[in-house]
């Protein structure tokens, strides 16, 4: 089994895809429509020409190659091994029709919980005292709760509701965490300056006051449109690119660190030498989907896509 984020809390589990401990329900349960990540159209329910009977993939290695670049992309966030061996305790999709169906729309409920679990989790690790973790482990306890729950519960969740509960507290966390690393680095910069001058700094430690930041002529912020965008070498530390449009952007060698990244659409976005360590909020399928390489620099607990170059 993966460890690549397991938390050793003792309360949480790994969030990660364990396709070894799954009944291959990403291959079934989901469907998918010719375009340049399939081949071919596939409905929901209806198994993967490419499954074998044992739940594994018989082109797993060519899979680019082959043209399923979307399943090389997707990751489940462990929903795939919990419904398979805790939700329905080891029965597989195969047994009998009631299971199949009932399996088949749990699945991407608790796919969801589980996404909102890793966020609520880096969340936990971004307060600053016991205090401001308080609500965050709370919510994480609530919904981890909700993913352990029986198939009739999970399928009667509002699972748009706990994400609307959750999200003021992770962009709290985020804001708070980002912004006390701008003033640590204008601290830094403040006595840089003291040194190199020789003289006392009298200035003001400045904090961001918005999310929304100029690079050049293009707006960097929440929301923003910088498809197929030049950010070479940006300095986006601490950016806000919650909801950004990054399709096709060009990344190579950006500062990245403490980035807000909730949300961004990082499709063949080009990372190649950029530095996403302390991402907040960056999930495993967003890298999957960017390209990178060796350069890269990712926190402990990613993969390094194996389509990255060398």
């Amino acid at each position: 089994m993966t460890t690549r984020t397991r938390v050793t809390l003792g309360r949480r589990e790994d969030l990660g895809a364990d396709c070894a401990n799954c009944f291959g329900l990403c291959c079934v349960a989901l469907a998918f429509t010719r375009s340049v990540d399939f081949p071919v159209d596939k409905d929901a329910g209806d198994p993967c020409a490419n499954l074998d009977p044992t739940d594994g993939c018989t082109i797993h290695p060519r899979l680019r190659s082959e043209g399923f670049r979307g399943c090389t992309v997707f990751d489940c966030s462990g929903a795939g091994q919990k419904v398979s061996r805790h939700t329905f305790a080891g029965r597989s999709w195969r047994d009998d029709t009631a299971t199949r169906d009932a399996m088949f729309a749990v699945f991407p409920v608790v796919r969801r919980l589980h996404e909102l679990l890793r966020y609520l989790d880096q969340a936990i690790t971004l307060a600053h005292d016991p205090r401001a973790a308080a609500p965050l482990t709370e919510r994480f306890d609530r919904v981890r709760a909700l993913s352990d729950a029986d198939p009739d519960t999970l399928l009667a969740a509002d699972v748009d509701a706990e994400y609307d509960a959750a999200r003021p507290l992770l962009l709290d966390a985020s804001r708070e965490a980002r912004a006390r690393d701008a003033r640590t680095r204008d601290a830094h910069t403040r006595d840089a300056h003291t040194r190199n001058a020789g003289a006392q700094h009298t200035g003001s430690v400045r904090a961001p006051t918005s999310d929304d930041r100029r690079v050049g002529r293009l707006r960097v912020g929440p929301g923003a449109d910088l498809l197929g965008a030049d950010l070479r070498r940006a300095d986006l530390r601490g950016a806000s690119l919650r909801g950004a449009l990054l399709i096709g952007a060009d990344l190579t060698g950006a500062d990245l660190r403490r980035c807000e990244c909730i949300g961004a659409d990082l499709r063949d976005a080009d990372l190649s030498g950029a530095d996403l360590r302390g991402a907040v909020y960056l999930t495993q399928m967003q890298v999957n989907a960017a390209r990178g390489d060796a350069r890269t620099r990712l926190d402990d607990g990613f993969q390094r896509p194996s389509h990255w170059a060398a």
